[in-house]
Order: C-alpha cells, then sequence, then structure tokens
C-alpha cells in the first residue's frame, strides 16, 4: 500500500518522494517533509507498535513545528481499522496537520492466527486507491494546494 502511494506520488515532477519504514524515521525526517502518508498496520484494533515508537520518538521534538501540513493515512486491517485512524488522527490533530483525504482502510478479515500471521495480497482496486492518494498529496504540493 505504501509502495503504491510512492509509486503515485513519484509520478509529479518537483516533488521528492521518500519512503521510510517507521524504525528509521525521526523527528528531522518528519520536519524536513512538506507533507506525510502514515501508512500502518492495525494491530489488536491500534496502530502497530513500530508506528507508536515513531510517533513517541517524534511527537515533541516536532510540536509546534508543522502546524498546517497535510497528511493522510493508510491502514490495513484484520477487522476494521477505525480505532488506527482515531489514534493517527489524535496525533495530528496536536501537531496541527490537515487532512486532506479520509482514511484509506483496506480489510483483510484476517482474525485467525494462521491468517494474520499469513502475507497479505492486498487488491489491484486498493493498491490503486493508494496510487491516486500519493498523486493527489504530491500534487497539491506542486501546486501549492496544501
Amino acid at each position: 500500500m505504501a509502495t503504491a502511494a510512492v509509486r503515485g506520488a513519484s509520478a509529479e515532477t518537483g516533488v521528492i518522494t521518500r519512503l521510510l519504514i517507521a524504525e528509521d524515521a525521526g523527528p528531522e525526517d518528519v520536519l524536513a517533509a512538506d507533507g506525510y502518508i502514515f501508512a500502518t498496520p492495525e494491530n489488536l484494533a491500534a496502530i502497530s507498535g513500530m508506528m507508536k515508537d515513531f510517533f513517541d520518538r517524534c511527537y515533541y521534538p516536532c510540536l509546534e513545528r508543522l502546524n498546517g501540513r497535510p497528511y493522510a493515512m493508510l491502514i490495513c486491517a484484520g477487522s476494521d481499522g477505525s480505532n488506527a485512524a482515531r489514534q493517527i488522527t489524535r496525533i495530528a490533530t496536536g501537531w496541527r496537520l490537515k487532512q486532506i483525504a479520509e482514511p484509506i482502510i483496506v480489510c483483510t478479515h484476517a482474525q485467525t492466527p494462521e491468517a494474520i500471521l499469513t502475507a497479505k495480497t492486498i487488491k489491484q482496486y486498493d493498491l490503486s486507491q493508494c496510487e491516486a492518494l500519493g498523486a493527489a498529496m504530491a500534487t497539491g504540493l506542486a501546486l501549492g494546494v496544501f
């Protein structure tokens, strides 16, 4: 899903796109970006532990320094993803970011231990939605809309 969003964003000339995993991203990366697409799996009705760690490490160093920047969300969920979306929304609200689209939540319906541990295949329709979101973010940034 994140790769599809990057593919969409990369089509816009003049916009630098970076795909960072939560573990490797820090406050300097957040501060250097003009916009964000936060992508996470839903784990136990919440954002992933690594995404939580990312926000824990970056929240206060970036507070009051991101006001008005655009963001969007991609969530791969086993059940409904709404709580993970709420968590990111609350953090983004504290950072005073501007949500530019409704969250894209892809529900895999993985509910058994076997299904949860199995690699997921995301449908082309959902990947197209992620790619379109990346393109919209990049176009908005390039045009100065956000």
